[in-house]
Order: structure tokens, then C-alpha cells, then sequence
């Protein structure tokens, strides 16, 4: 999913947005007109290959931190203590976020803006305390990732935009009117990352309330009981269905956008919404899990629509 997304962030959303029904001719004048044409694809397989090392690193000291509540959660997905030890995994983190770390730091250099390496820097320890302390934690965790999650968006969008030359004003009020459009693009999907991830977080605490239980978190669920804590889900789907109906309204003259967007995407969220409100038990709650999972997919595949446009 992340690769997905930053794949099609990269060459579906920021190369139609800008270079869109470019001719071979004035195809010369973009590339004087901008400092930059986006990364190569040796630069953008190299940040993809640092936030995808560092989001595996995340993954692992994660379970690394989880397997007493794992045993108790999901018992048949354990790999910890049974196909791997636990010193191999530490390598095994360790490995792949010094990875992430050296690949994201080389490219912040290489582009000549070395303040980047600190999104990488700063991922790494936001997901290491997330692991050991935050996830306990009511709500914080919850949200923490994910934002980090919506800053996957962010993260390819400011490595990849084109830095424009100030030559004349026609050109200055052009790519200013390009980047709003691509900045309001981005603050759309990272809203939608963050809101759908967000319920999801919710709904996977209400189904591991067990497990939970035994390393003493104090989750939403159980806090307040689960009953409660499906309502602030149901209440952050409201939230997401306005900012969906928002989003659909502005689409009125985009008609492929639109009706994908209330095929896959609104009415999904509708009868998730429907189906949540009565869920109670664990494998419910499952289904739901796996439902905002399709959500978020269909979220991220209408990216594809801006290159068919």
C-alpha cells in the first residue's frame, strides 16, 4: 500500500499535473522553465526503497514490542519465537532502518536539500516510541500513526515537485496556480490517509482488546469499553463522509472522478458505517478491519484517474 501510493503520487498525480499535454516542442521550454523535472527514476526508486525499509523497520519493532499481546490476539500469525528468534529480528530492524536511514540522507544530499534527511530521522524515532510506549496510549498512538501514514503522501510529493525559474510573470503566476492545485490535491489524500487509517487504528484496538488487556494498554476500548469506543469510530466516519461529500461536490464537471468516487469509495464507507454500528463481537469488528482496508485502496487507485484525464 505505501509503494502503491507512492508510485502513483509520483507518476500519476505530480507528472499529469504538471506536464500534461505537453508537446515535443515546448517540452524543451519545461525543462528551462524548471530547476528540477521531478526525481529520475534511479532517485525515486532510492526514496522508495528508504520509507519502504523504514516502514518494515516500524513493522518489526513493533512486533518485536507486541508478541505478548500477539499470542493472545493472533495466535496463528505469530512469527516471533517460533520461525525467527528475537535476536534476528533485532537485526533485522536494525538492518533495514540504518538502510532506510543511509538511502533517505543520500538522496536529501543528492537533491541538494539535506533538511530532508530529518523527515527521515525523525519517522524513525516517532515509529520506535510509537512501538515501546505510544500505542499504549489513549488516542495518541492511534493517531500518530496515522499521520505518519499521510506524511507517505507528503513525503513524495516535496521530493518530487519542480522548482520553478521566476522569468517572467505569466510564467511566476502559472506554476503558482500549478502548485495550489497540487498542494490542495495532496492535503486531500493525506486527510483521506490520515482519517481512514485512523478508523482502522480504532477498530483493530477494539478486536485486540484481549491481548491489549495483558500488556496493561490503555486503548479507547478499554478505557471507555468497546461499545464506546465503535461510536468514535462511527463519529471520525462522519467526519470523513462530509469531507468525501465536500470533495464529490467540487468533482461535479469531473464526471469519471465523481462516479468513482460514489461507486468505491462513498457508498463502501456508507455501508461500512452501517455495518459498524451494530458489530460487537471480534470477528465483526475483523470484518470491518479488512473492509476499511478496500476503502483505503479504492482511496488510493483513484489516483490513476488524473493520468487517464
Amino acid at each position: 500500500m505505501v509503494l502503491l501510493t507512492m508510485v502513483l503520487t509520483k507518476y500519476a498525480v505530480i507528472d499529469s499535473i504538471f506536464f500534461s499535454n505537453l508537446s515535443f516542442k515546448n517540452y524543451t521550454l519545461i525543462h528551462t522553465t524548471y530547476l528540477g523535472i521531478t526525481l529520475t527514476y534511479y532517485q525515486f526508486t532510492l526514496l522508495a526503497l528508504s520509507i519502504l525499509s523504514i516502514t518494515a523497520g516500524g513493522y518489526i519493532i513493533n512486533d518485536i514490542f507486541d508478541i505478548e499481546a500477539d499470542k493472545i490476539n493472533k495466535p496463528l500469525k505469530v512469527i516471533l519465537e517460533k520461525s525467527i528468534s528475537k535476536k534476528k529480528a533485532w537485526i533485522l530492524y536494525y538492518s533495514s532502518t540504518i538502510l532506510g536511514l543511509f538511502l533517505g540522507t543520500y538522496l536529501s544530499f543528492t537533491i541538494e536539500n539535506s533538511l530532508y534527511s530529518f523527515f527521515f530521522i525523525g519517522t524513525i524515532l516517532v515509529l520506535f516510541l510509537y512501538s515501546k510506549y505510544l500505542k499504549k496510549t489513549l488516542i495518541i498512538g492511534n493517531l500518530i500513526v496515522s499521520l505518519l501514514l499521510g506524511l507517505v503522501v507528503f513525503i513524495t510529493v516535496i521530493f518530487n515537485e519542480p522548482k520553478a525559474h521566476n522569468s517572467n510573470l505569466l510564467e511566476v503566476i502559472s506554476n503558482m496556480a500549478t502548485s495550489i492545485r497540487l498542494l490542495l490535491i495532496t492535503i486531500t489524500y493525506i486527510v483521506f490517509s490520515v482519517l481512514t487509517n485512523l478508523i482502522r487504528e480504532i477498530i483493530k484496538d477494539i478486536e485486540d482488546i484481549n491481548g491489549d488487556l495483558k500488556i496493561k494498554a490503555k486503548t479507547l476500548p478499554i478505557l471507555f469499553g468497546r461499545k464506546r469506543a465503535s461510536k468514535v469510530a462511527f463519529f471520525f466516519c462522519a467526519v470523513l463522509l462530509v469531507f468525501l461529500l465536500i470533495i464529490l461536490q467540487s468533482l461535479i464537471k469531473e464526471y469519471v472522478l465523481l462516479t468513482y468516487g460514489i461507486l468505491f469509495i462513498l457508498l463502501p464507507l456508507l455501508y461500512f458505517m452501517y455495518k459498524l454500528w451494530s458489530s460487537e463481537s471480534k470477528k465483526d469488528f475483523s470484518l470491518l478491519s479488512n473492509l476499511m482496508k478496500v476503502i483505503m485502496l479504492f482511496g488510493i487507485l483513484s489516483m490513476v484517474l488524473f493520468r487517464l484525464k
